[in-house]
């Protein structure tokens, strides 16, 4: 079974004369444990795709399955659910809490979702070491470097233990050192927790990093 199906996904904005198509008859599989990078130029409906898989926004036709759910028979509630626990997103902006500590930020879908610090603090322990921020846990986001604000994001979304990522533009707002530093991190997540990423990019060197590259132009999928 794919960790994500896409099967004739369109999807277009405005209406009449001034309509925009932005996905044309997009189909797609990813296996799980897979790292696909997704490519396109500027406006080629990448990171439309990406927010479409991830439930942030409904296509205008077609279907999109996430372990063989097809989401659009699922409720509201059912949905939501699977994307709190089964999907966790990184944007090229950090989105962290700025008065809370590095390790705050980390816990806090959990805390939110009604669970207790002291049943997954092993787990915060490994995400710590794993993302390299053990000496920044006490820290605040503006005590940080960029790379490392991503580093403490992406540690908030591995909480969750996702069985998917979706990246959109990861690396967008970090130097080529700090891109290095996230990209080797995915590529360990992935392996070693095997979680399917799927990250959008505009870079060659970034997208290299994944085990396959699709390219988007025009709204469809280049073969």
């Amino acid at each position: 079974m794919e960790a994500i199906k896409v099967e004739n996904i369109n999807k277009g904005f405005g209406s009449g004369d001034n309509r925009i198509t932005v996905l044309d008859g997009v189909s797609l599989e990813i296996k799980h444990g897979e790292f696909v990078s997704l490519m396109g130029a500027s406006g080629s409906g990448k990171s439309t795709l990406l927010y479409l898989i991830g439930g942030l926004d409904k296509a205008d036709g077609g279907s999109i399955y996430l372990s063989g759910k097809d989401i659009s028979s699922l409720n509201d509630k059912e949905f939501s659910e699977i994307r709190r626990e089964k999907i966790g997103f990184v944007f090229q902006f950090y989105n962290l809490v700025q008065n809370l500590t590095v390790e705050e930020n980390i816990v806090l879908p959990l805390l939110m979702s009604g669970k207790r610090e002291k049943d997954f603090k092993n787990e915060l322990e490994e995400i710590i070491k794993i993302t390299g921020l053990s000496d920044k846990r006490k820290s605040y986001p503006r005590e940080l470097s960029g790379g490392q604000q991503q580093r403490t994001a992406i540690a908030r979304t591995v909480m969750i233990n996702p069985e998917i990522i979706l990246a959109d533009e990861p690396t967008g707002n970090l130097d080529s050192k700090s891109s290095e530093e996230i990209m080797r991190l995915f590529t360990r997540l992935n392996v070693e927790k095997n979680i399917t990423i799927l990250q959008v990019t505009h870079s060659d060197s970034i997208a290299a990093y994944g085990t396959r590259t699709l390219h988007l132009a025009d709204g469809r999928l280049e073969l």
